[in-house]
């Protein structure tokens, strides 16, 4: 007990070094970034690139973000409208993402309406878009499945913009019977105890799950910095172009950015519910719901708000 106490008490205060150190070594973990998609010139690119992979899902990461977590709602306990700052910096955010991702949702009706017309009455193959002596040609199939990707899109991007929107389907065993304090250690529970852990350990897998369709050799999990720059004398860029069929979309290693995305999201929105839970906990009913920005269907409408 007493050697695990240590090594938490030395994990945390080894976040201020490590941080540090990664802010000013950068070229020592983004070295690679030039040579996207682009032969890596020397062994030391190839080191950075493995740096990266290991610290993007490792223990030391962990650490930093957690001391900035703790340090942030010191802070913010200090100064309230410090944390009231931050609830309203990521809710923008949250909200801002998920306004303009919705659009993605009508230009999928309308690619889809274009392509049963340029199938089934003009029996057009592919579709091309051109300027500037550019030119982008795909098979319809392409397209077809590029829809995959709006849904995907849709989905990830848009759910914590559905949080803070309360149009997240709930079930309610207790919630609506309790006090408002009690309502607001339950939220601070649920963040702290499900939606942080639960982000936190989806981004150790969709993290390496990433790294898997964009280099090769694999890395996982369970590989330690040694051992991923021994792998870097063989590290060489495969990012995934495989569809579904001979002539469908190609670009499946999206989708695994949309995974990131997501859970970066979730993690970031998770925090930010439970700092406002924290504040309306600690300022009682009068805060409730104080700089929330929902959106509305206008005067008169207001019965049909949250049942979208």
């Amino acid at each position: 007990m007493v050697d695990a106490i240590m090594r938490l008490i030395a994990n945390i205060f080894g976040a201020f070094a490590n941080f540090f150190y990664a802010v000013t070594h950068p070229g020592e973990w983004l070295a690679w970034l030039p040579y996207i998609n682009q032969p890596m010139p020397t062994p030391e690119v190839k080191e950075s690139l493995m740096r990266f992979i290991y610290y993007g899902a490792s223990s030391e990461l962990f650490f930093v973000v957690l001391v900035l977590f703790l340090i942030l709602t010191a802070v913010g306990l200090w100064r309230r409208p410090l944390m009231w700052a931050y609830v309203r910096g990521l809710e923008w955010f949250a909200n801002g993402i998920g306004r303009i991702v919705a659009w993605v949702g009508l230009i999928m009706v309308i690619q889809q309406i274009a392509i049963v017309f340029l199938q089934r009455i003009f029996r057009v193959a592919q579709i091309e878009f051109g300027a500037f002596g550019i030119g982008f040609t795909k098979d319809l199939s392409w397209w077809s499945e590029e829809l995959k990707l709006y849904n995907a899109m849709i989905v990830a991007l848009c759910v914590t913009y559905t949080f803070v929107q309360g149009g997240h389907v709930r079930v309610d065993l207790i919630y609506s019977g309790v006090s408002y304090r009690w309502k607001k250690a339950i939220d601070m529970f649920g963040s702290l105890f499900f939606m942080i852990p639960v982000a936190t350990l989806t981004w150790l897998f969709a993290w390496f799950f990433f790294w898997r369709v964009m280099v090769v050799p694999n890395s996982s999990a369970s590989d330690s910095l040694d051992k991923l720059l021994l792998k870097a004398k063989a590290v060489r860029w495969n990012i995934e172009t495989i569809g579904f069929s001979p002539n469908g979309f190609d670009a499946y290693f999206l989708f695994k950015i949309l995974i990131l995305s997501f859970v970066a999201l979730t993690f970031l929105h998770a925090v930010s519910f439970f700092w406002r839970s924290l504040l309306e906990f600690i300022e009682g009913p009068s805060s409730n719901g104080r700089y929330l920005d929902k959106d509305t269907l206008g005067a008169g409408e207001e019965a049909y708000e949250g049942t979208h």
